[in-house]
């Protein structure tokens, strides 16, 4: 084999390589999901004769509530759902009718990709917790959802036992209680917006008044929707290393082949 057709080889075998590890080395930086905010306890465990702490997140309890449909609904309504919550009510003066405006932009700008057809993304799901359940109907919230136009395939207006309301916003999600805005104290009143993985893990805190902490939680949320579970392993996971080697393997293959080829010609 001459000088040329050598490095031609070396550099056929150096290149795919080199390319696989820049590329593996970039994309383990590259993507930093949502991390946890809640968890219950931390436990020892031994993994591959390690001893390691282990972290067991905080699974929000279920609930039973009414939709503005007058559906009984829960957690296990939404199984295998991203949730983004918020928290209003339709007398509320103040910051709930921007907060609403603002779930909803994002409600329609969350897709599924597709260029045509139905474009929803079935995997995202909005909920607007009412905190006065007892003026809220469910009368109440269809007049809101309503004037907003809300789509109640992808976005439920919630009132039911307020107990199980509060609950879930203070001993739950842990929400920062705020003093109503000077409007009304008796109310757990606050512009947050919550992302609550699959798995009913919270996931992130943002503020539903500010246009750059809303822009993070559609970065978030699309980057949840990517996330695997620990028992949903992509196709490739683990093997990038074996495919590298066997596609070297093919290139020295093919290089040894020409060379043969060329010597048994001459």
């Amino acid at each position: 084999m001459n000088k040329k057709a050598l490095y031609a080889v070396m550099l056929a075998i150096l290149l795919p390589l080199v390319s696989y590890f820049i590329v593996k080395k970039k994309s383990e930086h590259a993507i930093i999901m949502p991390p946890h905010y809640l968890y219950d306890t931390v436990v020892s465990v031994v993994k591959r004769e390690k001893k390691v702490n282990d972290t067991i997140w905080h699974k929000l309890a279920d609930f039973s509530l009414k939709n503005q449909e007058n559906n009984p609904v829960s957690w296990n309504s939404l199984k295998g759902k991203i949730i983004v919550a918020d928290f209003f009510f339709t007398h509320c003066p103040t910051i709930c009718p921007t907060l609403t405006r603002n779930m909803k932009r994002m409600a329609e700008s969350i897709h599924n990709g597709q260029k045509v057809g139905d474009r929803m993304n079935k995997q995202v799901h909005f909920i607007s917790f009412s905190i006065d359940p007892e003026r809220d109907s469910v009368e109440r919230l269809k007049y809101w959802a309503d004037r907003y136009q809300i789509n109640p395939e992808n976005w439920w207006l919630l009132t039911g036992e307020k107990k199980i309301i509060y609950n879930l916003i203070l001993n739950e999600m842990k929400i920062p209680v705020e003093d109503g805005y000077g409007i009304d104290t008796s109310f757990v009143h606050t512009d947050h917006f919550v992302l609550i993985d699959s798995n009913r893990y919270v996931r992130g805190y943002y503020h539903g008044l500010d246009s750059a902490s809303l822009a993070k939680l559609s970065s978030d949320l699309v980057l949840l929707t990517m996330e695997k579970g620990k028992k949903e392993k992509n196709f490739l996971a683990g093997k990038l290393q074996l495919i590298a080697v066997v596609f070297l393997l093919a290139i020295f293959g093919v290089g040894l082949l020409v060379y043969f080829l060329r010597k048994t010609n001459k």
